[in-house]
């Protein structure tokens, strides 16, 4: 498993799986290029000998000093489990300490027990937030000190 920060040519090669790793659910639209640009250090890519195998796109707050943000996290169904998902979060909190960060956060919808799951796993603080993302649209707000 070779894991490296993310490139421009990983953008296409992320899109071509999301929704298909999330069983049909249209996420595509949440792999955005700008990952892939501008936060391509603190975006990560893991490929093994059958192609991609987990990404993590996230960056440092440019609001809150203290904060780095994890904003979409996907591992290839064949290696759920496998503890890739959990390193990648590690590396990533490695890189936010680095750059002076003490706080990692990041959001799901309530019904996502997997994730869920997965973050109190990790240690992640958790609260529902109303309307997080809109009228009527609640989120799971994660935050865990690093």
């Amino acid at each position: 498993m070779r894991v490296r920060a993310a490139t421009e040519t990983d953008h296409p090669r992320v899109l071509s799986v999301v929704d298909e790793w999330w069983n049909g659910r249209s996420l595509a639209s949440l792999a955005q290029r700008l990952f892939f640009e501008h936060f391509a250090d603190t975006s990560l890519v893991a490929d093994d000998e059958q192609g991609l195998a987990a990404f993590l796109l996230g960056f440092l707050s440019q609001s809150r000093p203290d904060e780095a943000y994890i904003h979409l996290v996907g591992v290839r169904p064949d290696l759920r489990g496998s503890g890739l998902g959990h390193d990648l979060y590690e590396r990533f909190f490695t890189l936010a300490r680095a750059a002076g960060r003490s706080v990692v956060t990041c959001i799901t919808s309530p019904v996502n027990e997997g994730s869920i799951a997965f973050h109190t796993s990790l240690g992640f603080d958790s609260r529902v937030v109303p309307d997080h993302a809109g009228r009527g649209e609640d989120r799971v707000v994660f935050r865990r000190e690093i």
